[in-house]
């Protein structure tokens, strides 16, 4: 099957719409199938390379940090991808690259799967004052580009159930996002991240907490910090990652007296990731805006028992005291976490066992083949 992938997301980014589209053309690719990308480029010339189309752009941080918006039409590539004649486009973007997967799907008759990577009313402070305003706005765009596409996918059903909010029922399919499982697994990531650990920690008793991903207002790490104040935590922190919230976060540290319990990797290469999770005890994480996040299921991967905010995305993923828990408020956090701190290290080995098992029902491997066959489902083969 041709199958031609479209994103707003040059693939040198770092973040869980990239890794999630590069996951996808791996896979598929493996099966045999063949996978073209069309995107944004760095600059403003359109161009091609082996199986990856960019059309020119420009940088629009202004609105959304990392944003880049499309002002080429880009015909001499789309006309290429034209003639290569897809079988079915898969979507990853609701703004620059959307439009030209239209374009592209009316002159072949090829349908659209869309995936939504993000609830957009937790980002509505990016481009709106009011939330009221920007969740109707949010509402309108969820609507238009369902109704212009064959089928929509969401990872979870907390996503399901915000589009049945929106009156957006219809051509929905919960698909989880997979991802690469087993560099998580490697002995020597194992053996990397415990020199990590003595590198960044030395010889410490505490629990290290790790938090890993974008630095943003809406991961709500602040609660992280907020709880390190108390002196009953005995835990220290890793946050792994770079992003526009990252000078808040740190000033935020020094302002609560945690500086000497946290530590900033800044941003790391992504071929690190993997040595990073092994770093730390308990994976912790206060957001409630993830669709379903990657980064709780390359923890689990990692071996790493969770310790998160509850949220409806956690729902399968998290089974407290099986393979990690839910907190509702600080106090339950640091319950839980005494509770952790108190555990035998033959049922600390049980939880990350746990954690490992479940990772494996969320494999790269299953998510493509759960992919093709909605893919099969829309043109009749």
């Amino acid at each position: 099957m041709k199958i031609l992938i479209t994103s707003d997301w040059d693939l040198s980014v770092v973040n869980g719409v990239v890794t999630s589209i590069v996951n996808l053309r791996d896979e598929l690719t493996k099966q045999g199938h063949e996978v073209r990308i069309l995107t944004l480029a760095k600059g403003l010339k359109n161009g091609s390379a082996e199986d990856t189309y960019v059309v020119g752009a420009v940088n629009a941080a202004l609105m959304y940090p990392g944003l880049r918006v499309r002002v080429r039409r880009g015909s001499k590539v789309i006309n290429e991808l034209i003639k290569w004649k897809p079988d079915v486009i898969h979507s990853q973007c609701e703004f620059s690259t959307f439009g030209l997967a239209r374009r592209i799907s009316k002159k072949t008759g090829a349908p659209i799967v869309h995936t939504f990577h993000t609830v957009y009313e937790d980002y509505t402070h990016y481009f709106c004052p009011s939330k009221k305003v920007g969740r109707a706005m949010v509402a309108s765009l969820t609507r238009y580009i369902t109704n212009r596409s064959d089928a929509v996918i969401v990872p979870t059903d907390k996503v399901r159930e915000l589009f049945e909010g929106y009156k957006v029922v219809d051509k929905v399919y919960v698909i989880p996002t997979g991802i690469v499982i087993d560099k998580f697994k490697t002995e020597e990531a194992g053996r990397r991240g415990e020199e990590l650990r003595d590198k960044l920690f030395g010889d410490v008793e505490n629990v290290i907490l790790e938090a890993i991903g974008r630095l943003a207002k809406e991961k709500n790490l602040e609660e992280i910090l907020e709880m390190l104040r108390n002196e009953n935590t005995g835990a220290k922190l890793m946050v792994v990652g770079g992003g526009p919230y990252q000078n808040n976060l740190e000033s935020k540290a020094k302002e609560l007296g945690v500086t000497d319990k946290v530590h900033f990797t800044g941003m790391i290469s992504p071929d690190n990731v993997a040595d990073y999770y092994k770093v730390g005890d308990l994976f912790v994480c206060a957001s409630t805006s993830e669709t379903q996040g990657l980064t709780y299921v390359e923890a689990l991967a990692s071996g790493r028992p969770l310790l998160c905010k509850k949220d409806k995305c956690l729902d399968g993923i998290v089974e407290d005291g099986f393979n990690g828990w839910q907190y509702t408020s600080a106090k339950d956090f640091l319950e839980k976490l005494v509770l952790y701190k108190s555990m035998t290290s033959e049922e600390r080995k049980r939880l990350s066992e746990n954690a490992v098992a479940t990772a494996d029902r969320f494999s790269s491997g299953t998510f493509a083949v759960n992919a093709f066959n909605l893919y099969t489902e829309l043109i009749g083969a």
